[in-house]
C-alpha cells in the first residue's frame, strides 16, 4: 500500500483517480491547489505524488520546483499538453514520469506502481547511518539526529551535510559541494553553499567562528570532525 497525493483541479478526475487508488489498497489525499497540495506534502510525507501541470493558483512547474526543494518524493505529473517541449521540461524540472490527458485508470496505477518500484530499487540498503560524535545522519531514511534529539533539514541541507560527513575528515571544497549537491560546476555562486552551511551550523549549534562539527579551511572550503577529537 503507497499513500499517494493527488493534486488535480478538476473535480471529477481527482474523484475518479480516488476511487480507484483506493479500490487498489492505497491510501490517498487530494488536493485542488498547488499550495493546499504543499500543505498535505509537508503533513503527510507521502509515497508519491500526482501533479496536474494545469493548476489554478500556482503553474504545475512551479509547484513541482516547490516539492523538488522540500522532498525527493516521486512525482507523475498529469498534463492536458502531449507536445515534447512540456514533456521534456517536466522531466527536467524533477519529474519521475507523467501521463496525458485523457488517460484511463490503470494506465495511471501502472506508472505509480512503476515509478515506485523504481524509487525503492535505488535506495542501497548497504548504507548505515554515519556517526560522528553524537550525530548520526541515516542516508536511507533521510533522517538526522544531534544527542539523541531529531533535527529537521531541508533537502538541500541534508544532502550539504550528508556529502560532508562521507567525506569526514577531508576538506570538501565549495566547488565540489555546488557540483555535487546544486550540479553547478561552473559559476559564481558561492553565496549559496555559504548561506547554507550558516543555516546547517545553527542547527548543529554552533557557529563559523566557534565551529564543533563543520570546520572552515580559509580559501579552500569545509572539513568535518568528531568534536571529540582533535581539532584539525
Amino acid at each position: 500500500m503507497a499513500l499517494v497525493l493527488i493534486v488535480e483541479d478538476d473535480v471529477a478526475i481527482r474523484a475518479a483517480l480516488k476511487r480507484v487508488l483506493t479500490e487498489r489498497r492505497n491510501a490517498v489525499s487530494v488536493a485542488g491547489t498547488g499550495m493546499a497540495g504543499m500543505a498535505l506534502l509537508l503533513q503527510e510525507q507521502p509515497d508519491i505524488v500526482l501533479l496536474d501541470l494545469g493548476l489554478p493558483d500556482i503553474d504545475g512547474f512551479g509547484v513541482l520546483g516547490m516539492i523538488r526543494g522540500v522532498s525527493d518524493v516521486p512525482v507523475i505529473v498529469i498534463t492536458a499538453q502531449d507536445d515534447d517541449r512540456s514533456i521534456v521540461r517536466a522531466l527536467d524540472a524533477g519529474a519521475d514520469d507523467y501521463v496525458t490527458k485523457p488517460f484511463g485508470a490503470d494506465q495511471v496505477a501502472a506508472r505509480i506502481r512503476a515509478v515506485l518500484r523504481r524509487a525503492r530499487s535505488e535506495l542501497d540498503e548497504d548504507e548505515v547511518p554515519i556517526v560522528i560524535g553524537d550525530l548520526v545522519i541515516d542516508p536511507l531514511r533521510r533522517k538526522v539526529t544531534l544527542d539523541g534529539n531529531p533535527v529537521a533539514f531541508s533537502r538541500k541541507e541534508f544532502e550539504v551535510l550528508l556529502l560532508l560527513a562521507q567525506r569526514a575528515g577531508a576538506v570538501v571544497t565549495k566547488r565540489e559541494l555546488l557540483t555535487e549537491v546544486w550540479q553547478q560546476p561552473f559559476g559564481g555562486a558561492d553565496r549559496t553553499v555559504d548561506v547554507h552551511l550558516s543555516w546547517i551550523r545553527r542547527k548543529l549549534g554552533e557557529t563559523a567562528a566557534q565551529p564543533r562539527y563543520l570546520h572552515s579551511v580559509r580559501g579552500v572550503g569545509v572539513r568535518m570532525v568528531d568534536p571529540g577529537q582533535a581539532t584539525p
